[in-house]
This record gives C-alpha cells, structure tokens and sequence, in this order.
C-alpha cells in the first residue's frame, strides 16, 4: 500500500534528492510540503504535487501523512523528530542526527516509546561499493584488517547549499551549531564503523577554520576542516578527514589495510571498488559510481525508508544504529577543545 509522505524543509537536499527519489517509487504518495521559505514549498508542490502546509502542526495533523521527510536546519532536528513522533508520524530525518548527543538518545528513546521509526539518512551505507567492501571484509578477503584512511572533502556548501555564497546556513554557529564534522565527518564516522562492524573507541582530533569567511570577511564560526585519528574498538586504527576547502574534485574515499591485502573504495574515478591481494594482483569490481554534489544519482534512501515503512524493520539507517557515529563525533568535538584524546564510553 502506497504510504501517504509529508516533506518539513524543502531545502536543496530535499529538491535534488528526497523529494525527486520519493516521487519515482509507486510506495510513495507526496501529501505535502512545510518550509520556512513558503515559496519553496510552494515550488515542489508545482513540479510535484501535494498541499503546502503553513505550519508543522499542521502537516503533522494531517491524518493523510503516514511519515515525514525532516532536512531542516541542524539545531531543530530534534526538535521537529520528536513533534512528529508525538504526532504518530515515521521518519526519515536528515544527518546530523542532532547538535547534543542528549537530544539524539532522546530522539531514539521518543521513537521507541511512540512504537514509530525513526530513520537517519545515512546513504553511504547503502552505495553497491560500501556493501561489498563489507561482506568482503567479513569474509576475510584482506585478512585481519589493520588500518584505514577515509576522507570526504569538497569545496563546500556556499556552492551547493538553497542559498549559495557566504551567507549559507551552514557557516551559521547559530543555526549549524558543527561545521564539516557534522556535515560531511558524520558519513564517514558512520561509515567505517559500518564497514569494520565495530564502533570508535577513542578519538584524538583537530577541527579548524582554514579558509572560509562569512560576508562580513571574518572566519565562519564553524569548522571547516576536521582531522581525526581513531581507535576502533578491537584495536584497528585509522583517519577520517572532512573537509570543505577541496578546491576540485570531490573525494569521498575509503582505503582498508588487512593483513592479506587491501580494499579501495570509490579512490578511482575509474573504479568504484578494487581488491589488492598481498601479491600485488588487482580484481576490480564493476559497480556504480557515488554520487557528488554536481551528479545526483540515486541514493537509495527513499526506497530503504518505504521498505522499512512496509516492513516495520528499519533496516541499515536506525538511528540506534547511528548512535555510535554521533557520539564519537561529539567525542571529535571535545578532543579538539581540549587537546587531548577522548575515550567514547
């Protein structure tokens, strides 16, 4: 049965990806669309179809509205979750999770109680590459696995983001409250301890403002660069860069070191995923590229949140299952203030 979807923020992550990705599944009907901007809502209701709700309250009261779709600002992510899953509602909410590690287990605790679903667009768990590096690391493919280097960095939001230049919400403290550890350090977080089944442990880090200034010509008030070294539970350690101030094209790769050989993921722009065995011999594996900022594909997370609608099973993107990542992000933060490692307890 086709599940009635309600859209709260109608942003550029919403445009060119959950709102487009939903409208193409048979599992979905688009209700409508709530964004503070109202004219943007009123756009996607134009190309999409749907009502344009004046407030949350609302789009939530609409009986109609199975689950909603949250890509609001950082700082009411929170906020917003737990009125729609007071509200009876599902839902799919944007990364990061929330600005305090109390308001994600709140979050997480709120959706148990209210027996609802409560989704995090983690999409890089889902991408053919990550899936098979990790049923090949489970199957000891690299041997023991021992360290790994995984990075995500681009030029930043100012070009991407609903309102580009430098007055972007994201280089807003206020309104981001994280800079690029949130914004594009969260998906790799997640990500290894997806790959390597195992959570961060300990975090020694450094998050700094190199290069982005506001329209006022002063710094951001956010990181725009984030280095970390971390530990995983087990031992296996390794570095997560995220950065904003890559100034040509994207990276969004990951390299696994193991004791038979290693695994590099989406490092070739010719090959999403290759097999070094410690012979020095290459099996490279066909499938498909990730997307970037500049080449939207499909991301799978729409279809994953309807099954999990149709199923009641909330599959790969749970948010107890992003727990981990958001506190070892957080441990990122205090590292970084206080210059010193971080235990994640």
């Amino acid at each position: 049965m086709s599940k009635g979807i309600g859209f709260i923020g109608c942003g550029k992550i919403a445009q060119v990806r959950h709102i487009p990705e939903f409208s193409r599944n048979p599992g979905a009907t688009i209700i409508g669309y709530f964004n503070p901007t109202r004219s943007r809502a009123e756009d996607m209701a134009a190309r999409y179809g749907g009502k344009v709700y004046d407030d949350i309250p609302s789009l939530l009261a609409d009986p109609r509205i199975n689950a909603v779709v949250i890509s609001l600002a950082n700082k009411v992510h929170a906020e917003v979750t737990i009125q729609a899953l007071r509200a009876g509602k599902d839902v799919l909410c944007e990364k990061p999770m929330a600005t305090t590690i109390g308001d994600c287990e709140a979050m997480v605790r709120e959706a148990e109680q209210a027996g609802r679903l409560l989704l995090i667009a983690q999409n890089q768990r889902l991408t053919q590459a990550h899936r098979a590096a990790r049923k090949m690391i489970e199957e000891g493919a690299i041997g023991k696995v021992l360290t790994f280097r995984t990075t995500f960095g681009h030029s930043g939001p100012e070009n991407w983001s609903i309102n580009p230049g430098k007055g972007t919400w994201f280089f807003s403290r206020d309104a981001a409250v994280m800079g690029v550890m949130a914004d594009l350090g969260i998906h790799k977080t997640d990500l290894i301890q997806y790959l390597l089944d195992r959570p961060v442990a300990g975090v020694s880090a450094m998050l700094t403002t190199l290069d982005k200034t506001g329209g006022d010509g002063r710094p951001i008030g956010v990181d725009d660069n984030a280095l970390c070294l971390f530990r995983m539970e087990g031992g296996v350690v390794g570095t997560m860069t995220a950065s904003w101030t890559y100034y040509g094209a994207e990276d969004n790769s990951t390299i696994i070191y193991g004791t038979e050989g290693i695994l590099r993921i989406y490092d070739d722009p010719a090959c999403a995923l290759q097999w070094i065995r410690r012979d020095g011999s290459v099996e490279r594996l066909d499938v498909e590229p990730i997307q970037t900022n500049d080449n939207q594909t499909a991301s799978g997370v729409a279809d994953a949140f309807l099954e999990a609608l149709e199923t009641r099973n909330e599959g790969l993107m749970s948010a107890r299952r992003v727990l981990p990542a958001m506190r070892a992000v957080f441990a990122a933060i205090r590292s970084s203030e206080q210059g010193r490692y971080v235990e994640i307890a």
